[in-house]
């Protein structure tokens, strides 16, 4: 699988899992809806005081795993870089992210509301590979 394939996938699955690395070394999973903005990068929506997003802060590396619905199906994995981008600067990108995942909000003023009063963010994702290439 290359990279616009696995893109592909990510814009019609959202739920994945988020790996980042601890201080330490070991990684660190959440589970996270994932989604690809207009620049062809990985967007996640999480919070300012998340563990994934210190973790990120001081280490950029990310690794997304996806998968359908059904879970015992397709699915893809993808690498890469994380940037993240704090509010007001990640305002719009959180409102295109909720649009691509869920369609249009009932009350936009209301969303971003709550995106201000939870801190969100915006982590946005340069995929450098993307599999698998294999299956077994």
């Amino acid at each position: 699988m290359d990279i616009p394939q696995a893109l592909d996938f990510l814009r019609a699955n959202h739920r994945a899992v988020l790996a980042t690395t601890r201080s330490d070394g070991s990684p660190q999973l959440s589970p996270v809806g994932v989604s690809v903005d207009d620049d062809g990068l990985l967007v996640v929506s999480t919070r300012e005081t998340a563990v994934k997003t210190r973790n990120l802060r001081r280490d950029p590396r990310a690794w997304v795993c996806a998968f359908s619905d059904r879970f015992f199906g397709p699915w893809v994995q993808v690498a890469g870089t994380a940037e993240i981008v704090s509010l007001p600067d990640a305002m719009e990108g959180l409102v295109g992210y909720y649009r691509s995942i869920s369609g249009e909000h009932p009350d936009w003023d209301d969303y971003r509301r709550a995106m201000r009063a939870e801190q969100r963010v915006l982590l946005r994702i340069t995929p450098t590979t993307a599999g698998p290439s294999v299956s077994g």
